[in-house]
Parts: structure tokens; C-alpha cells; sequence
């Protein structure tokens, strides 16, 4: 079976939402053309929304505007964010990642811009597809989870993670670095940590990013939980789905 947007891109390229939504619808309509079915695998909620519903519909932001939010950043950091996205905006405030300065910051920009919150805007974008989700979501008992989460950073340290970061110094500022496992190595070739500490932060960040992920996405969209070794449950469900929609 083959597989798409894997190893398809450089840390050097920009590469948005927008633009991932676009490619892969393309790719959908090819595969359509003799497949009734397609997989979408991922963790970003925002990706998988782009795909299966559409980007929401944003106001233009003036550049004073985001000079304005700039500013207030880099004056009273993520602090500063997080309080005026409460006030301009509490729905969104109680869902999004606060600890994603670009996102708490889109987000503000929007909200300054529009005299709306940023919430009034999601939605407006989506638009009709030409196939029909099945949504599914597999997910772990917390300790469970954590525990395999902890591995996995060992295996990655174990398979060169530190090394694959040194050589990716040059782009050390590029938005693809500045996600965990990179981030906690590059404060410690930086000097303002050791390098168990590191790891360790890797692990704690993300275990913190996979609880976000399990509060989005039970919050947004009808997903249905599963074991990810309830193999025959999963295959049952999805068929009845698949039999349902032909009728």
C-alpha cells in the first residue's frame, strides 16, 4: 500500500496548513479513482481538520496589529498571551495549547484585528467533500501510555537524536526545530541544561503534548475510542461504518 507525505519535505522549506490541505486533497482524488476507501494517520488536530472539513475563514491582520501583539510578547512573554487571549477570548482560551506562543498569538492577532473573538471565525471555512470520515481515535490508559511514551524517547536517544540535532544546528531557528526533542537539546548545547535533564524534559513535554492531543480531539469532532490492539473491534466498527454509508 503506498504511503504519502513521508520524508517529503526539508527542515529548510515552508510548508503551511493551507498547503497540506491542498496537497492532500489532490492526493485523495487520485486515490479515489480506484479505491473506495483512504487512511489518514496523524496526530494534529489541525491538519486532520484542514483535510476533513476545511480551513476556517480569518480576517486580515494589519501589520500594526501584529507589531502590537509582537511587542506585548516579547516584553511579558507567554504570560502576557495567555491573559489577553482570556480577556478577548475565554472559549478558546479553555481549549488551545497554551503553552504554543504561535497559536496563543494568531489567535490575540485575530481578536485585535476583528473586534470579534477568535472563535466567531471557526467553522466559516469549511467546505463540502467528496467522501465522508470515519473518525477513530486510539488511545491508552494514562499510565500505560506514559510509559510507552518515556520508551520511546529512550529509543530515539538510543537511534541518535542528539546527533541528528547537532547536524541541524544551521536551521537551529527554522519552526520545524522548534518542537520537542529539539528544542530541550538545543538548550542544552546552549549550556542551560544537562543533557539527562534534557531528556528528561523531553519525556515531560511530551507526555504534556499527548494529554493535549487527547483534550482537543475530545473536544472537536466524533471520534470513536479504541484500544490500538482491539485490531477486530476496530475492523468491525469500521466496516458497519463503511456498510451504513452505502446504503
Amino acid at each position: 500500500m503506498p504511503h504519502f507525505f513521508i520524508d517529503s519535505l526539508s527542515v529548510a522549506d515552508d510548508f503551511s496548513v493551507g498547503q497540506f490541505e491542498k496537497e492532500a486533497l489532490t492526493v485523495l482524488n487520485q486515490i479515489y479513482q480506484n479505491n473506495s476507501v483512504a487512511i489518514l494517520a496523524g496526530g494534529s488536530g489541525l491538519f486532520i481538520k484542514a483535510v476533513c472539513e476545511g480551513l476556517d475563514a480569518f480576517p486580515p491582520v494589519p501589520e500594526a496589529v501584529k507589531k502590537l501583539v509582537e511587542d506585548g510578547e516579547s516584553e511579558y512573554g507567554l504570560g502576557w498571551l495567555q491573559q489577553q487571549l482570556l480577556i478577548h477570548d475565554p472559549a478558546y482560551y479553555r481549549v488551545v495549547d497554551k503553552n504554543n506562543p504561535a497559536r496563543l498569538r494568531r489567535a490575540l492577532e485575530v481578536c485585535l484585528a476583528s473586534g470579534q473573538p477568535y472563535t466567531y471565525f471557526l467553522a466559516q471555512g469549511q467546505t463540502p467533500r467528496n467522501f465522508t470520515p470515519i473518525f477513530i481515535q486510539l488511545d491508552l490508559p494514562r499510565p500505560e501510555l506514559y510509559e510507552r511514551i518515556d520508551r520511546r524517547v529512550d529509543l530515539m536517544i538510543e537511534q541518535g537524536l542528539e546527533e541528528e540535532v547537532r547536524a541541524l544546528l544551521p536551521w537551529r531557528h527554522r519552526p520545524a526545530l522548534n518542537t520537542v526533542g529539539y528544542e530541550e537539546f538545543l538548550a542544552f548545547f546552549d549550556g542551560k541544561t544537562n543533557r539527562e535533564e534534557a531528556i528528561e524534559k523531553i519525556k515531560q513535554h511530551s507526555r504534556n503534548y499527548a494529554k493535549r492531543q487527547g483534550t482537543w480531539f475530545r473536544k472537536y469532532g466524533p471520534w470513536t475510542v479504541f484500544h490500538p490492539a482491539d485490531w477486530e473491534g476496530i475492523l468491525a466498527f469500521v466496516q458497519k461504518k463503511l456498510s451504513t454509508q452505502a446504503d
